[in-house]
């Protein structure tokens, strides 16, 4: 387990909106990613008859369709022990290998941190 306080609070900020935003919708999982300039965008998971995305993927296509050309850093919270070689495709796609994902439960606590790569 990691400690969500030893965390930058710019970390800790993207932990707190992935948490918000599966609590508000009501999710599976919700996601938030931080760009090269600081910007933050935050997903639920997407789950329509034609179209699934994790909520880490679609946080990633977010910023990719705001023209975000690179990632700091990404969050996902999720019942989940960790986050599916996929999701860290899509992060490793726009951040690189070294992008830290920072996985935690649905009480905000961070469980691990695992790269992108």
């Amino acid at each position: 387990m990691t400690d969500s306080s030893a965390l930058d609070p710019e970390d800790r900020k993207i932990v707190t909106l992935a948490r918000s935003a599966r609590a508000r919708n009501g999710v599976p999982e919700g996601a938030a990613v931080r760009d090269e300039t600081g910007r933050t965008y935050v997903a639920g998971t997407v789950a329509l008859d034609s179209l699934k995305l994790s909520a880490l993927q679609t946080a990633v296509a977010m910023a990719v369709a705001s023209g975000a050309k690179s990632l700091e850093a990404a969050a996902v919270v999720t019942e989940a022990e960790t986050v599916s070689d996929e999701d860290r495709a899509a992060v490793r796609d726009l951040g690189g290998a070294r992008t830290p994902v920072w996985v935690a439960g649905p009480d905000g606590t961070v469980r691990t941190t695992v790269t992108a790569g």
